[in-house]
């Protein structure tokens, strides 16, 4: 089998003047953690992310959306509207999610206690996160009340969680009509003898939460089996239309984790750490995006793929920075990733890739700015074309 070319990008084209700041810093206060998708019915992008106080994780207040509609040939953004509706009194909102699904979006994110950090809940074991979701039946001109799925749906397997999150970024319809949440949880370990006298020993596992029923109830699948945090899932098809549901995750190995379900997300049945998609110094969020195959190579193997993958992180593998996309032409079968196409030089952080109105089409959402990736959240577009080959 003939391995597939290694060229930047493998036809990705980055449309530098698409570039739009969406969220900007005003002094303190700080936009973190985008989320993006785009629908078609309404012609019209929506970004989410959290307001923060400052940069801080415990300074996160409120979650925020911003409306992109194109305007000759380039997408123009709203201000900021502060959803209010995504709180718990007591609680602060982090790590937007939305799905979207019959002209019904969901945003999924976690409500956490006070001023609490991540890293408090893991050292203690004590879980102070919750899990829950608002719904817009017009398009996010209006939202529904707060629905608390905690005791729904995770039970009592709370107390075996130090703590946990949705995505970040965007969750997934499949095919069959499942609509997928991906998310990630600490759990203890509450045996003695794994325990220290400073802390509980916890392992950060990447999981699914799923609705059959169009998002009335949901239930939540089986933890990975190996160390991964932060991630996003995909569907793909093979050449008979089988689907096959695929996870990218964060880690602190040094490379990503690929996974895949043969349960749509019940249980991940395979995970490999990616050679190909290097991690970036503890760790960053990155974003896939399943695309339709735009070519058929008879060079490659691809010829016999019906879905591509498209993953945005920071390129560098030391720092946040140099936020790039890459390509695999063949993720049912190998971990042939593109060489980087950098969509933006310097300081970045987390992104969420969405396509666009046209299956060549994509765009990112993404924290980047000259000297920290918390200056903003900023917008861009790239496409593909088949016939270049630069």
């Amino acid at each position: 089998m003939q391995k597939p070319s290694k060229q930047p990008g493998q036809n990705l084209h980055l449309h530098p003047s698409s570039k739009r700041r969406v969220f900007s810093r005003e002094g303190k206060i700080t936009y973190r953690i985008p989320a993006l998708i785009y629908t078609s019915d309404c012609q019209t992008f929506f970004a989410f992310a959290e307001k923060r106080k400052t940069e801080d994780d415990s300074d996160a207040d409120v979650l925020v959306m911003s409306r992109g509609k194109r305007v000759d040939g380039k997408v123009e953004w709203s201000s900021p509207d502060a959803l209010a509706t995504a709180r718990l009194e007591g609680y602060r909102t982090m790590n937007p999610c939305p799905i979207y699904k019959s002209n019904k979006l969901f945003l999924f994110f976690i409500c956490v206690l006070g001023n609490t950090p991540e890293h408090e809940q893991i050292q203690t074991g004590i879980n102070k996160a919750r899990l829950c979701y608002i719904s817009s039946a017009d398009h996010g001109k209006s939202w529904t009340k707060i629905t608390d799925l905690t005791e729904s749906v995770i039970g009592d397997e709370i107390a075996n969680w130090a703590t946990f999150a949705v995505g970040p970024g965007h969750g997934i319809q499949l095919k069959s009509g499942r609509l997928i949440v991906p998310a990630y949880v600490y759990y203890t370990d509450k045996r003695s003898d794994a325990k220290t006298s400073s802390s509980p020993c916890t392992t950060s596992c990447a999981m699914a939460f799923y609705s059959d029923d169009d998002g009335k109830t949901w239930k939540m699948g089986e933890k990975m089996k190996t160390e991964s945090n932060e991630c996003q899932m995909a569907e793909l098809f093979d050449e008979e239309g089988k689907s096959h549901l695929y996870c990218n995750a964060r880690t602190k190995s040094g490379h990503r984790v690929e996974a895949w379900s043969k349960s749509s997300g019940i249980v991940f049945d395979r995970h490999y750490c990616s050679q190909e998609l290097v991690e970036t110094g503890n760790g960053c969020q990155g974003s896939v995006l399943a695309v339709h195959a735009q070519d058929k190579e008879k060079s490659s193997s691809a010829s016999d793929i019906n879905t591509w993958l498209l993953h945005s992180h920071p390129s560098d593998n030391k720092s946040r920075k140099n936020l790039a996309v890459y390509l695999n032409k063949t993720p049912l079968k190998n971990s042939f990733w593109s060489k980087p196409l950098i969509i933006h030089n310097g300081p970045s952080g987390y992104s969420d890739l969405t396509q666009c109105e046209d299956s060549k089409s994509f765009a990112c959402l993404m924290e980047c700015g000259e000297k920290s990736e918390c200056e903003g959240i900023s917008f861009v577009e790239f496409t593909y074309d088949a016939t270049s080959n630069k």
